[in-house]
């Protein structure tokens, strides 16, 4: 890559925290400087560059600078200290060594006073002490030149390869004393390797290690290095998201790098060595697609792999690869190569062979990681645009399916792993509820999966505080097996979803909503009067009106969703007017409104009148309510946050137990910061109320009021309209049923309250204040421990639900119930270009041959 100047991302104010496989610049304050730097740039001068942009007092502080160093075994990243012109020229030549489009500087600030005690460089904490022998070597595959402590030793190295497809051992004798002096002459080089990397490894200060201290005075209690890391991590970021939903923009950097060859025509070449024979096949595979050539494979074993051009025979390319595996290692190097290749294509391919599954799953991982939700549209588009060819739906979606089992691990193992995930949290959020449902099997010591439920203690506590309002829904699951996630949701003083608890059932049933209601009952909450909001789902009712379950009149209230009714009655009759109708109807706030509307809807159609009389007028009209729902009709706050979850939906569950977890901890975190600094500035109740109150005192500025009674404060109040009603402050009533339903004054309530100096803050409810939101949100989650810090698991192995397995061949099947709510409201109908009747098209007019 000829290029003159290197794009370079420096990082500063805040601190380096290293894992075992990554490095990363971590701190509330971070701060991003771009810079371009000359190929020919110098240690001092990119100093000086530094200063330059980022504005440090060069008088004050020192500057250390640490790259972001890739490996090859897999996505896997060190510390690589800038401190010379060679290093400089090291870290830019990245970009022509790897993948890396632009290369990421960690910056640390050092006081010049703090730094008279110690190293040069300030870095001796993190890298090879200088006293280490080290030798300079060429890196087929990396940077020319790394540190290589003077030793003979050989050292299997730990990162092993991947299981092949065809296992079938080869003999690799048969190729004589000829590569022999060439395989001894790397193996030597990368033996020392290896060696100098776990030596490293030792010296490192790792950031998970228990009780490690990263500084350099591990005594000193005010240390400014980061505390020592050891707890459990979301999968990927989005798992934190929870106001901006919008598409997460995916790192440049793939989990593997693309071997560099030791020539510009970008040939392989004999002695050309490879971490292991995955890396090795990867390379093949990409350097197929870029000179839009394909090979078959003649030979493949755990020690050998021999590759020739597919169309050897046919045009007598020449073009061939064979490598072996390193003695007593997993790297493998090229002993044979004749290339490039002398073939042409016939005619021009949209797919290639070369470009599997597997690849695709590769090039894709960083994208999923960002977003799980990426689309198998997106994903071919992704391809596309990368190689240039058009690989199949299925192929995209074996890729997208192979990238999520390496991110998110294995869809059958989940089950079996979510007890101990479930410990993992407990051990940090004691309190969680969680409750079991499995089946016996024949097999000793082993049940399978039915059914989990569980409830955060955070959700818990700050439900107390919300609106006696919950709402229930499920939503299917996407992934390798069939389900159900049932969820129910509260609602806060700020009119915002409440998460409260999760199930995973088979299905939706009168048996699995009965056994998660009572779940809540005993588990979450044991509040009486709770008003719950649903469809109509049988199972739902049946479990609403069971009195053992705890959810029977006047334990609990049921509400239907008016949104599902009024769908419900569409399918019934097809007439969207009478729909209409029937919403205004469930919408009116009084009685003598909704007899309006019901009449009207008698006059059109009878039948459809006594559709709605046979349903109790209090499961879905707002004037019968008696002020249950607090105003809220519908099942959106659950299904709001099923849409959250959708991408979710297509993982494994132990995937999706940590999304809820993780999450739910976004939602606390930003909306306790919103309730304190409320509380801080004295605002006594949510911005929704707020709103609603300051509308309704301007609207009650301009209405007639006349005292009847002092001491029973009642009043006759006359609107702008020439609508009368009558307030009885003592009663805290009103005939517009508006107070009793929301929860907080209606406009001629402060308006009678205005009239005597009375304060009509004391009509709004006690879950609407600033104090009920802050004391909703505050309870806290904790992070959760590493995996090998929680507690060990010594129950019965819990296993997949074979019969809810799907299919593995062809497209997904949808499993959604469509219905006349799926159809957006107000679509335009075709009309035929023939007969210009609406319904139907040209190609399926029935009325073609009267037309011509």
């Amino acid at each position: 890559m000829s290029v003159s100047t290197i794009p370079v991302i420096c990082y500063y104010n805040g601190q380096i925290v290293r894992t075992k496989t990554n490095v990363e610049y971590e701190g509330s304050e971070t701060c991003i400087a771009p810079l371009k730097i000359p190929i020919e740039c110098t240690f001092q001068e990119l100093i000086d560059m530094v200063y330059s942009k980022t504005k440090i007092d060069k008088r004050r502080f020192k500057l250390v600078l640490i790259c972001k160093y890739p490996l090859r075994n897999g996505n896997r990243f060190q510390p690589f200290p800038v401190r010379d012109d060679s290093s400089v020229r090291e870290m830019l030549d990245l970009v022509n060594t790897t993948t890396i489009e632009e290369i990421e500087l960690f910056i640390k600030v050092v006081s010049v006073k703090a730094q008279l005690n110690q190293s040069v460089g300030g870095h001796e904490d993190l890298f090879v002490r200088d006293h280490y022998n080290v030798a300079q070597f060429d890196y087929g595959c990396g940077p020319s030149s790394g540190p290589v402590p003077d030793t003979g030793v050989n050292v299997d190295d730990e990162d092993s390869a991947a299981e092949e497809r065809n296992d079938e051992d080869v003999d690799d004798e048969s190729d004589g004393a000829d590569a022999d002096v060439e395989v001894d002459r790397h193996a030597s080089f990368f033996r020392a390797f290896n060696q100098a990397l776990e030596n490293e490894q030792g010296i490192y200060v790792s950031a998970q290690a228990p009780s490690c201290d990263v500084s350099n005075h591990p005594d000193d209690e005010t240390s400014d290095e980061p505390s020592p890391f050891t707890y459990h991590l979301p999968p990927t970021p989005q798992f934190e998201h929870v106001e901006n939903l919008d598409i997460a923009v995916a790192s440049c950097w793939t989990p593997w790098v693309q071997p560099t060859t030791c020539n510009s025509s970008g040939e392989f070449v004999i002695g050309q060595v490879f971490n292991s024979k995955s890396d090795l096949q990867e390379a093949a595979k990409i350097y197929s697609i870029k000179a839009h050539q394909e090979y078959v494979v003649v030979a493949s074993s755990k020690k050998l792999l021999v590759l020739r051009c597919k169309k050897a025979e046919e045009c007598h390319c020449a073009w061939k690869l064979r490598a072996m595996v390193i003695k007593d290692t997993s790297l493998f190097v090229i002993n044979k190569y004749t290339g490039p290749h002398t073939c042409v294509n016939p005619c021009l391919n949209r797919d290639h062979h070369q470009l599997d599954s597997q690849l695709v799953s590769t090039h894709i991982k960083t994208l999923i990681q960002a977003q799980f939700t990426l689309s198998t549209a997106a994903i071919q588009a992704s391809v596309m645009e990368k190689w240039g060819y058009q690989v199949s739906y299925k192929k995209a979606l074996d890729g997208k399916h192979k990238a999520i089992r390496q991110l998110f691990g294995d869809f059958s193992q989940s089950y079996t792993e979510l007890p101990r995930l479930f410990l993992g949290i407990e051990q940090s959020n004691p309190g969680c509820a969680v409750v079991w449902k499995t089946c016996e099997t024949n097999m000793p010591n082993t049940e399978i999966f039915q059914r989990v439920f569980w409830s955060f203690k955070p959700s818990i506590e700050g439900f107390q505080h919300c609106r006696p309002v919950m709402s229930i829904d499920g939503t299917h699951l996407y992934g390798k097996y069939k389900g159900k996630l049932l969820i129910a949701m509260g609602c806060d003083g700020n009119n915002q979803l409440f998460p409260l608890a999760f199930a995973i059932t088979e299905g939706e049933n009168t048996d699995s909503w009965g056994w998660f209601l009572a779940c809540i009952r005993n588990h979450v909450t044991q509040r009486p009067g709770i008003c719950v909001i649903s469809d109509r789902h049988p199972g739902i009712m049946a479990a609403m009106v069971d009195p053992h379950l705890g959810w029977a009149t006047p334990f609990a209230y049921h509400r239907f969703c008016m949104r599902h009714f009024a769908s419900n009655f569409m399918t019934r009759f097809k007439d969207k007017i009478l729909k209409n109708l029937v919403c205004r109807a469930a919408l009116a706030s009084t009685e003598r409104k909704f007899k309006k509307h019901m009449n009207t809807i008698g006059r059109i159609n009878s039948e459809a009148l006594q559709w709605l009389e046979a349903v109790p007028f209090q499961l879905w009209a707002l004037s019968h309510d008696g002020g249950r729902r607090y105003g809220l009709m519908t099942t959106n706050i659950s299904e709001v946050f099923n849409s959250v979850l959708k991408g979710a939906r297509s993982l494994p569950v132990t995937a999706l137990v940590q999304l809820t977890f993780f999450r739910l901890n976004g939602y606390f975190v930003a909306r306790r910061e919103v309730g304190a600094n409320r509380l801080a500035s004295t605002e006594q109740f949510t911005p929704y109320v707020d709103a609603q109150i300051q509308a309704r005192v301007v609207k009650a500025g301009s209405m007639e009021i006349v005292l009847y009674d002092h001491e029973k404060g009642l009043f006759h109040v006359k609107s702008r309209r020439g609508r009368t009603h009558r307030v009885t402050l003592h009663e805290k009533t009103c005939t517009c049923v508006k107070t009793l339903t929301y929860g907080f004054p209606c406009s001629h309530i402060i308006s009678a309250c205005q009239h005597r100096c009375v304060d009509f803050r004391l009509f709004v409810e006690s879950y609407y204040t600033t104090q009920s939101y802050y004391d909703t949100w505050a309870p806290l989650f904790h992070p959760i421990f590493n995996e090998d810090e929680w507690p060990l698991y010594d129950g019965t192995v819990i296993v997949a639900p074979e019969s809810m397995r799907r299919s593995g061949s062809g497209r997904p099947k949808s499993t959604r119930l469509h219905n006349e709510m799926d159809v957006r409201e107000g679509k335009t109908l075709i009309r035929c270009g023939l007969c210009k009747q609406l319904g139907h098209n040209r190609r399926s007019c029935k009325n073609r041959s009267q037309v011509q």
